[in-house]
């Protein structure tokens, strides 16, 4: 006869690793805001600029910001470890461009 599994220690470990991916999850919004030039924003605009975009229901503009966002992170990925000189060096504007000093 097999041994029986130990259902209540594996949905405990279960529930551990869906608590570190949620905690992972959340960190990385976080960081995806500071990345973007968000932060600079306060909570109450970010927050009601969140809620528009959700209630955007028009395909194109959202595949259109789905290729910006991908754009981004491209960006981003082929700036990582080159150094201090692709560092940003400020916010960021609407068109990607660094907004005046």
């Amino acid at each position: 006869m097999r041994k029986p599994r130990d259902i209540d220690s594996e949905l405990k470990a279960l529930a551990e690793r869906a608590k570190q991916l949620k905690e992972r999850r959340v960190q990385q919004l976080g960081e995806l805001v500071i990345a973007t030039g968000a932060d600079v924003m306060d909570a109450e605009t970010l927050a009601g600029a969140l809620l528009s975009i959700v209630e955007i229901t028009d395909s194109a503009k959202r595949e259109s910001w789905r290729k910006r966002g991908a754009a981004f992170f491209q960006g981003t990925a082929r700036n990582r470890g080159e150094g201090t000189e692709n560092k940003l060096d400020g916010p960021r504007t609407a068109d990607g461009g660094t907004a005046p000093a």
